[in-house]
């Protein structure tokens, strides 16, 4: 995984409270990190961008902000740690260029098969029609 420089200005941490189990000490201690990053500070080539958009889904606002929420951990510096550890893990995704479609045809004799099929499909519904008494 490749090492991305973020300016320190593009991210803003939040520390609160985590939800679930964990008794008093939940409700008492911040330590859930919620990591928001300004994409359009990032800097980001079009292509990796368009794919971070994907790759985000619900957790990137309208207004261009990511929002990674990082509970997994008892500690803020835990947490913290694995918030960044999962935006890089985005970053470097997000960086990878998908292989060039090659587009294909159809071969003569594959043409062929398909038609035939049908042709005797055809032929099978035809024969279901009503029956004439003559």
């Amino acid at each position: 995984m490749q090492d991305f420089e973020i300016a320190q200005d593009a991210l803003e941490e939040r520390f609160i409270t985590a939800g679930g189990p964990g008794g008093q000490n939940v409700n008492k201690v911040a330590t859930a990190v919620q990591l928001r990053v300004a994409l359009y500070r990032l800097g980001l080539a079009p292509y990796a961008y368009r794919k971070l958009k994907e790759l985000a889904g619900s957790r990137l606002s309208s207004s261009g902000i990511l929002v990674i929420q990082a509970s997994r951990f008892r500690t803020q510096e835990a947490n913290r740690q694995d918030a960044r550890e999962r935006l890089m893990a985005m970053l470097a995704k997000a960086h990878e260029r998908d292989a060039r479609r090659i587009k294909t045809k159809p071969s003569k004799a594959a043409k062929a098969k398909r038609v035939d099929g049908k042709k005797a499909r055809g032929t099978v519904k035809a024969g279901r029609g009503k029956v004439s008494l003559d």
